[in-house]
């Protein structure tokens, strides 16, 4: 808040300090002070939620309900998961396995109001249209996308991936684009596609979120 006059804040699960009542109590406690909403939990590391294994699906649902907890007690609205398949799986087969977690995992999100996402953090979750075909496979409103915009690259079109995931995104991964003019015409599509939640500022050291702090200000409520 008083170094990037920023008012919202994403956590990741593998930087907590400790996931401990007394330490949870003070960092919602810190947040209310500066006025700061805590936006969603980034969890890693938990398992695979697509694997062919059901044993390891299900203990991978189980991981994921700690954070679900945190997130609730917190303030949070969502978490945010990792799709990965076992390797040599086809994608239909993994979206199959996926469906079920995932419905699973909403059983114990739902009653908490805490919506589970998606980033496309490699394997299967890069594809759009296999999350898009997993979306309405589990069809819940609280189960969606947070598009992660990364930069241009040779094997895909970033812009084209996030308009794909745009009707599913409960948030954005932003993150500043070669050039500002990228970087504002992807959010100028966010905006005609109607999203109005959060942009949580991915790109990497103080100036770069400074600069997309600024990019998104300008855009978004014609700041300059």
């Amino acid at each position: 808040r008083e170094v990037f006059d920023i008012n919202g804040i994403e956590f990741v699960n593998s930087f907590f300090e400790a996931p401990t009542n007394q330490y949870l109590k003070r960092l919602k406690k810190n947040a209310e002070e500066y006025s700061v909403t805590m936006v969603l939990i980034m969890v890693d590391g938990e398992g695979a939620l697509g694997s062919s294994d059901k044993k390891e699906r299900k203990q991978a649902v189980i991981n994921h309900r700690k954070w679900i907890d945190i997130a609730a007690f917190l303030g949070c609205h969502a978490i945010r998961t990792n799709c990965h398949e076992t390797r040599g799986t086809a994608p239909e087969e993994t979206l199959k396995y996926a469906a079920e977690a995932y419905n699973e995992m909403l059983e114990y999100a739902v009653p908490a109001k805490v919506s589970v996402l998606i980033e496309n953090h490699g394997r299967i979750s890069n594809n759009p249209d296999h999350m898009i075909t997993l979306m309405k496979m589990v069809n819940n409103l609280y189960f969606g996308m947070l598009p992660d915009w990364r930069e241009p690259g040779q094997e895909f079109d970033n812009v084209e991936r996030v308009r794909k995931l745009l009707p599913y995104a409960h948030g954005m991964s932003y993150r500043n684009q070669p050039t500002d003019e990228l970087s504002e015409k992807m959010i100028r599509m966010c905006m005609d596609a109607g999203f109005r939640g959060y942009y949580g500022i991915e790109s990497s050291g103080r100036e770069a979120i400074k600069k997309g702090k600024k990019i998104l200000d300008r855009v978004l409520f014609g700041k300059e």
